[in-house]
């Protein structure tokens, strides 16, 4: 993991970056196809990182179902972390609610924030979580499929293998999507440039993660 800080400059070593960059941005905007096809050029670009050429991929339509997969994984992973937060969430604002109604109960107020309070911090938690084991769920999924990216006790025992690995991928996936949000923060329509610079990023994390932990010590 020691060229894992190049994740912020090797995309501008490819002549034609910032076109490619600008067409997934601009692709990205369609709603749902948009994002799979971005994750599928991140995957297609760690592709070309792994034959040694850094090289973004081609700017188009054509890695929609090579992104699907991916989706679908980081899709129920994300579920699962919003329904951890909704088994605090929901009977916090039920009591709030019933309490709007009377003429409130300091105990059960006092509950019902506590309650809202600890769904954000399961949400805070399980994001976290999530994002250190992204690397491993991504391979996972790229080498087995859907069911592959989904067996949770694989995923933790290869992003385990290699703790300083993981917690540097980590790490740098959260600098990646903190690159990914300056766009939408400063002028809104930058996230079209930010966004897939971030995923372009992210292949490259993924790649040292790759590199740091085979496959094999996963088993």
């Amino acid at each position: 993991m020691e060229r894992i800080t190049e994740a912020f400059v090797w995309p501008v070593r490819d002549p034609e970056w910032a076109l490619k960059i600008v067409i997934i941005g601009l692709i990205a905007l369609i709603p749902i196809i948009g994002w799979i096809n971005g994750i599928g050029w991140m995957l297609a670009s760690l592709d070309r990182l792994r034959s040694g050429e850094e090289r973004l991929a081609a700017g188009n339509f054509r890695h929609i179902g090579r992104g699907a997969r991916v989706f679908v994984v980081e899709l129920v992973y994300a579920l699962v972390v919003v329904a951890l937060g909704l088994i605090f969430y929901v009977p916090g604002i039920l009591i709030a609610v019933n309490q709007s109604h009377s003429a409130g109960n300091p105990g059960l107020i006092a509950l019902a924030i506590l309650l809202n309070l600890a769904a954000l911090g399961v949400v805070a938690l399980g994001s976290l979580v999530y994002t250190f084991l992204l690397p491993a769920a991504i391979l996972a999924t790229e080498a087995g499929g859907i069911a592959a990216g989904l067996r949770i006790g694989a995923v933790v025992r290869r992003s385990r293998a290699n703790p300083i690995n993981t917690l540097i991928a980590g790490l740098m996936l959260i600098a990646a999507s903190f690159v990914s949000s300056i766009g939408a923060i400063a002028c809104g329509i930058g996230v079209i440039f930010t966004a897939p610079y971030a995923l372009a990023m992210q292949a490259w994390i993924i790649r040292s993660f790759e590199i740091g932990t085979p496959s094999g010590q996963s088993e």
